[in-house]
Formats: C-alpha cells, sequence, structure tokens
C-alpha cells in the first residue's frame, strides 16, 4: 500500500472513450473508480474481466489488470484468475447479452460454486454493439432488426435468478445514479462470496423506452424501507419480483457460505502463483509447457 491515498484518477487509463454521448457507461466507469478509491484497492491487485459488447470495454479504460475474454466467457475466465491467485479483487464487467444470452450456463454454474468475485453487468436490455437486437433481458413485445413485429419471448428476470440460483450478494442499481452505484459496487467488492451486480443502464441509441426519465418515475430504494430485511430470502424474492410502476433498486439479498477457493485445499498454503514448482525445476516445467504448445 502507497503512503499517497488513492482517488479515482489513481485507476483511469490512456486510451480514448469510444462510447456513444450520453451512454449510461459513463456512468458506471466513474462509479467503479470511485468505489475502488473508496475501498483503496491498489490497481495491481484489481483485476477486470470482461467479454464482447459496448459495457465490455471497461477494462480498456481503466489503469488495473483486465482481460478481454470471448463473448459470454467471462465468468470461466474469471473463476480461473481468482483461483490462481486469489489475492485478487476480481471483477466482472459485461453486457445482458453477453451474461444471459450464450454466458447463461457459466452464470448458473458460478452461483453454486460461490467464488469470491464481483459480477456487474450493464443492463441496457439490448444487443448495443451489434445494433440493437433484443437480449434475453428485453421485455417481451420488444421491437427490433430481428424482431419487427416485437419479441415473442419472455425476459429473464437476473435478480430473480440470481437469488434462487445461490448467488451471496444481489443488488440493483442505476446508471443514472453514480453515488448510488459506487456505494453498491464498494459493498459488493467487499462481499466475500459471488457478488452479482444488475445496473439497469440506459441505451441512447437503441433503447427509446427505458431511457433515464422513465427510469426515475418508477424507482426507490430499498435503504429507504427500513423494515426491508436483505437476509430475509423470501422477501428478496418478492421484492426481485417487482416490476413496473414501481421498481426496487440497492441490496435485495446477502448470505455467507463457504467461498469456493475456502474449499480448494491447495490454495490453504496461499495463492497458486506463489506455489513452489512441486520439487521441479522451472526448466523443466517450461519444457512441459512447451510440448504442449
Amino acid at each position: 500500500m502507497t503512503d499517497t491515498p488513492f482517488t479515482p484518477k489513481s485507476y483511469e487509463g490512456e486510451r480514448e472513450i469510444t462510447w456513444c454521448p450520453g451512454c449510461g457507461d459513463y456512468g458506471i466507469i466513474a462509479a467503479v473508480k470511485q468505489a475502488l478509491a473508496q475501498l483503496q484497492i491498489p490497481p495491481h491487485q484489481a483485476f477486470f474481466v470482461s467479454g464482447i459488447g459496448c459495457g465490455s470495454k471497461l477494462p480498456d479504460y481503466l489503469k488495473v489488470n483486465g482481460y478481454l475474454g470471448l463473448h459470454g466467457r467471462t465468468l470461466p475466465i474469471a473463476q480461473g484468475v481468482k483461483i490462481a491467485n486469489h489475492d485478487l479483487k476480481v471483477i466482472i464487467t459485461v453486457g445482458d447479452g453477453d451474461s444471459f444470452g450464450i454466458g447463461a450456463g457459466h452464470f448458473l454454474h458460478a452461483l453454486r460454486r460461490n467464488p469470491d468475485v464481483t459480477m456487474i453487468v450493464q443492463d441496457n436490455k439490448v444487443y448495443a454493439l451489434t445494433k440493437g437486437q433484443y437480449s434475453p433481458l428485453s421485455t417481451k413485445g420488444w421491437i427490433s432488426s430481428t424482431t419487427p413485429d416485437g419479441s415473442i419471448e419472455i425476459e429473464l428476470n437476473p435478480v430473480l435468478l440470481a437469488i434462487t440460483g445461490g448467488a451471496t450478494f444481489v443488488a440493483r442499481t442505476f446508471s443514472g445514479d453514480p453515488k448510488h452505484m459506487a456505494q453498491i459496487f464498494a459493498r459488493a467488492i467487499t462481499h466475500k462470496g459471488f457478488a452479482f451486480v444488475d445496473v439497469l443502464q440506459i441505451c441512447v441509441i437503441y433503447n427509446h423506452v427505458n431511457t433515464t426519465e422513465w427510469y426515475r418515475a418508477r424507482l426507490y430504494k430499498l435503504d429507504d424501507d427500513a423494515t426491508y430485511n436483505p437476509r430475509d430470502y423470501e422477501a428478496a424474492v418478492k421484492k426481485a419480483r417487482e416490476w413496473g410502476d414501481r421498481i426496487p433498486i440497492g441490496v435485495f439479498y446477502v448470505d455467507e457460505r463457504p467461498t469456493y477457493e475456502e474449499q480448494i485445499p491447495a490454495l490453504a498454503r496461499g495463492p497458486l502463483v506463489q506455489h513452489a514448482y512441486a520439487g521441479y525445476s522451472k526448466e523443466t516445467w517450461d519444457e512441459f509447457r512447451a510440448t504442449m504448445m
């Protein structure tokens, strides 16, 4: 840890941001930097994993460790990183299509494993990078380039899916409220176990329904309800099903159970990257690895 406190600027990358003007990702990246600074996480201790999509460019614009994987494959990569070095803060930033289209199977298995990672989903309810096709979170009847008569499929409920699937921290926030996002992100990152955060994100180009004004007229914060207990599973399920004239944001559910890494005997001696070469020289391992290439 450096003697100089980390600020949001400590995590700023050098690449020019190319998101559309007005995109909700600007608020998300600002909140991510705020959360990292709040927690005083050194840039070299943060590892961001993303896939394919507008929001998946986020690690490109940060001064942290980053890995851009294949579409839908962020969770296996993130879990591998965490197992190799569980001292790292592993954070996944993906879109709703990446997470719940081709990546849905990985999501379900990550929930039951409970790896100590944070998954931030930029939920704009559309495939924005590839010109506005409907996504698994688009509402039934959604009109797009691939569904000109409206989607005939019902949408997934990611918060409900996360709670019932076994996530130990489940929250929702809004891209138009960076302060709330930063608070939720910080709580998710410090949670020990699989933390899922659904970010209701505006897309000014392809989603003209779920706009900033549309959300502001409906959103309310669970923290404002003194009677709500995020450790009450049944209450969390009930709140997760609420969508329409009123939409809750905040922490829906919190639970504790052993993380995946805690249950791996080999990790009791510390991160794998710090282990010796099991009695063999580095040269021997290099030769073996070369034969596998």
